[in-house]
Protein backbone atom coordinates (compact mmCIF):
# COMPACT_ATOMS: atom_id res chain seq x y z
CA UNK A 1 0.00 0.00 0.00
CA UNK A 2 1.76 2.94 -0.91
CA UNK A 3 -0.89 5.87 0.33
CA UNK A 4 -3.86 7.96 -0.98
CA UNK A 5 -4.06 8.85 -4.14
CA UNK A 6 -7.68 10.18 -4.77
CA UNK A 7 -10.29 11.00 -2.16
CA UNK A 8 -13.44 11.64 -3.44
CA UNK A 9 -16.02 13.17 -0.66
CA UNK A 10 -19.49 12.21 -1.69
CA UNK A 11 -21.88 11.95 1.26
CA UNK A 12 -25.34 13.93 2.20
CA UNK A 13 -28.02 14.04 4.96
CA UNK A 14 -31.06 16.42 3.58
CA UNK A 15 -34.42 16.91 4.96
CA UNK A 16 -36.86 19.54 4.01
CA UNK A 17 -38.70 22.10 5.85
CA UNK A 18 -41.03 24.72 4.50
CA UNK A 19 -40.02 27.31 7.79
CA UNK A 20 -37.05 27.87 9.62
CA UNK A 21 -38.31 27.53 12.78
CA UNK A 22 -39.21 23.79 11.66
CA UNK A 23 -35.62 22.80 11.58
CA UNK A 24 -34.75 21.74 14.87
CA UNK A 25 -31.39 21.87 16.28
CA UNK A 26 -30.37 18.31 16.13
CA UNK A 27 -31.63 18.53 12.47
CA UNK A 28 -28.88 21.53 11.73
CA UNK A 29 -26.56 19.62 13.83
CA UNK A 30 -26.55 16.33 11.81
CA UNK A 31 -26.81 17.97 8.39
CA UNK A 32 -23.37 19.72 8.97
CA UNK A 33 -21.92 16.65 10.76
CA UNK A 34 -22.66 14.20 7.63
CA UNK A 35 -22.23 16.46 5.08
CA UNK A 36 -19.42 19.12 5.98
CA UNK A 37 -17.91 17.66 8.92
CA UNK A 38 -17.12 14.40 7.90
CA UNK A 39 -15.68 15.92 4.71
CA UNK A 40 -13.43 17.92 6.97
CA UNK A 41 -12.50 14.99 9.19
CA UNK A 42 -11.50 12.62 6.12
CA UNK A 43 -9.57 15.04 4.27
CA UNK A 44 -7.63 15.69 6.99
CA UNK A 45 -6.53 12.27 7.62
CA UNK A 46 -6.15 11.55 4.30
CA UNK A 47 -3.69 14.57 2.85
CA UNK A 48 -0.47 12.97 5.28
CA UNK A 49 -0.62 10.06 3.16
CA UNK A 50 -1.10 11.71 -0.35
CA UNK A 51 1.86 12.71 -2.64
CA UNK A 52 2.01 15.04 -5.66
CA UNK A 53 -0.45 14.55 -8.41
CA UNK A 54 -3.15 12.90 -5.73
CA UNK A 55 -6.39 14.18 -5.45
CA UNK A 56 -9.16 15.63 -3.15
CA UNK A 57 -12.40 15.48 -5.05
CA UNK A 58 -15.56 16.90 -3.21
CA UNK A 59 -19.26 16.73 -4.27
CA UNK A 60 -21.30 20.44 -4.11
CA UNK A 61 -24.52 20.90 -5.37
CA UNK A 62 -26.00 23.55 -7.44
CA UNK A 63 -27.47 24.37 -4.43
CA UNK A 64 -24.56 25.99 -3.04
CA UNK A 65 -25.36 29.06 -5.79
CA UNK A 66 -29.05 28.86 -6.36
CA UNK A 67 -30.47 27.34 -2.94
CA UNK A 68 -33.53 25.72 -2.60
CA UNK A 69 -35.55 27.76 0.30
CA UNK A 70 -37.15 24.10 2.21
CA UNK A 71 -33.34 22.91 1.15
CA UNK A 72 -31.89 25.57 4.03
CA UNK A 73 -29.62 23.62 5.69
CA UNK A 74 -28.81 20.80 3.12
CA UNK A 75 -28.11 23.88 0.47
CA UNK A 76 -26.14 25.55 3.78
CA UNK A 77 -23.50 23.05 3.58
CA UNK A 78 -23.00 22.51 0.24
CA UNK A 79 -22.07 26.33 0.40
CA UNK A 80 -19.45 25.53 2.89
CA UNK A 81 -18.16 22.80 0.73
CA UNK A 82 -17.77 24.77 -1.90
CA UNK A 83 -15.81 27.75 -0.05
CA UNK A 84 -14.17 24.52 2.07
CA UNK A 85 -12.54 23.29 -1.00
CA UNK A 86 -12.07 26.44 -2.89
CA UNK A 87 -9.80 27.36 0.55
CA UNK A 88 -8.27 23.63 0.56
CA UNK A 89 -7.21 24.21 -3.46
CA UNK A 90 -4.72 27.00 -1.91
CA UNK A 91 -3.67 25.26 0.85
CA UNK A 92 -2.66 22.30 -0.79
CA UNK A 93 -0.85 23.36 -3.96
CA UNK A 94 2.29 23.81 -2.78
CA UNK A 95 2.31 20.12 -1.97
CA UNK A 96 1.04 19.16 -5.48
CA UNK A 97 -1.91 17.57 -4.31
CA UNK A 98 -5.16 19.22 -6.10
CA UNK A 99 -8.55 20.20 -4.47
CA UNK A 100 -12.07 20.33 -6.75
CA UNK A 101 -15.54 20.08 -6.24
CA UNK A 102 -18.16 18.63 -8.73
CA UNK A 103 -21.29 20.64 -8.03
CA UNK A 104 -24.17 18.66 -9.82
CA UNK A 105 -27.56 19.66 -10.38
CA UNK A 106 -31.10 17.91 -9.86
CA UNK A 107 -29.86 14.18 -9.65
CA UNK A 108 -32.25 11.23 -8.83
CA UNK A 109 -30.43 9.45 -5.54
CA UNK A 110 -32.49 7.38 -2.90
CA UNK A 111 -32.40 10.93 -1.11
CA UNK A 112 -35.09 12.34 -3.41
CA UNK A 113 -37.97 10.20 -2.54
CA UNK A 114 -37.27 9.75 0.99
CA UNK A 115 -36.62 12.99 2.13
CA UNK A 116 -38.89 15.34 -0.60
CA UNK A 117 -42.58 16.42 -0.52
CA UNK A 118 -44.45 14.04 -3.15
CA UNK A 119 -45.25 16.97 -5.55
CA UNK A 120 -41.19 17.88 -5.26
CA UNK A 121 -39.96 14.18 -6.10
CA UNK A 122 -42.54 14.80 -9.33
CA UNK A 123 -41.37 17.82 -10.93
CA UNK A 124 -37.87 16.77 -10.06
CA UNK A 125 -35.51 18.19 -12.25
CA UNK A 126 -37.74 19.82 -14.34
CA UNK A 127 -36.48 23.33 -14.06
CA UNK A 128 -32.91 22.42 -15.82
CA UNK A 129 -32.71 22.89 -19.76
CA UNK A 130 -32.49 18.88 -20.01
CA UNK A 131 -36.16 18.88 -18.22
CA UNK A 132 -34.83 15.79 -15.93
CA UNK A 133 -32.54 15.09 -13.50
CA UNK A 134 -29.40 13.17 -14.01
CA UNK A 135 -28.64 10.07 -12.92
CA UNK A 136 -25.71 9.09 -10.62
CA UNK A 137 -23.62 7.39 -13.58
CA UNK A 138 -23.72 10.71 -15.68
CA UNK A 139 -21.29 12.32 -13.18
CA UNK A 140 -19.03 9.41 -13.64
CA UNK A 141 -16.79 11.15 -16.12
CA UNK A 142 -16.60 14.68 -13.48
CA UNK A 143 -14.70 12.81 -11.38
CA UNK A 144 -12.82 10.72 -13.63
CA UNK A 145 -11.64 13.70 -14.81
CA UNK A 146 -10.87 15.36 -11.99
CA UNK A 147 -8.78 12.30 -10.17
CA UNK A 148 -6.26 11.91 -13.70
CA UNK A 149 -3.33 13.58 -12.56
CA UNK A 150 -3.44 15.31 -16.51
CA UNK A 151 -6.16 17.25 -15.31
CA UNK A 152 -3.53 19.08 -12.93
CA UNK A 153 -4.26 23.04 -14.44
CA UNK A 154 -8.18 22.28 -13.78
CA UNK A 155 -9.17 25.03 -11.68
CA UNK A 156 -10.71 24.44 -8.10
CA UNK A 157 -14.60 24.80 -7.62
CA UNK A 158 -17.07 24.00 -8.51
CA UNK A 159 -17.78 21.85 -11.80
CA UNK A 160 -21.32 22.41 -12.57
CA UNK A 161 -22.99 19.23 -14.16
CA UNK A 162 -24.08 20.07 -17.52
CA UNK A 163 -27.90 19.71 -16.45
CA UNK A 164 -27.33 22.41 -13.31
CA UNK A 165 -26.90 25.03 -15.56
CA UNK A 166 -29.86 27.84 -16.11
CA UNK A 167 -29.37 28.63 -19.93
CA UNK A 168 -30.84 32.12 -18.75
CA UNK A 169 -28.94 32.77 -15.75
CA UNK A 170 -25.10 32.82 -15.91
CA UNK A 171 -23.44 30.78 -12.84
CA UNK A 172 -20.97 32.81 -10.91
CA UNK A 173 -17.50 30.86 -10.95
CA UNK A 174 -15.47 30.17 -8.76
CA UNK A 175 -11.28 29.54 -9.86
CA UNK A 176 -8.94 29.48 -7.61
CA UNK A 177 -5.08 29.49 -8.06
CA UNK A 178 -2.53 29.04 -5.62
CA UNK A 179 0.03 31.10 -7.29
CA UNK A 180 1.08 28.03 -9.45
CA UNK A 181 -0.43 25.07 -10.46
CA UNK A 182 0.66 21.41 -9.34
CA UNK A 183 3.07 19.47 -11.35
CA UNK A 184 1.67 16.50 -12.55
CA UNK A 185 2.94 13.47 -11.11
CA UNK A 186 3.94 10.18 -13.06
CA UNK A 187 1.89 7.34 -13.26
CA UNK A 188 1.94 4.76 -10.38
CA UNK A 189 2.43 1.70 -11.45
CA UNK A 190 1.11 -1.39 -9.46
Amino acid sequence: MGGVDILVNNAAHQATFKDIGDISDEEWQLTFEVNIHAMFYLTKAAVPHMKPGSAVINTASVNSDMPNPILLAYATTKGAIQNFTGGLAQMLAAKGIRANAVAPGPVWTPLIPSTMPEDAVKNFGKQVPVQRAGQPAELATAYVMLADPASSTHPAPPWPSPAASRLSEPRRSHFFRAGRSPKPAAPRRG
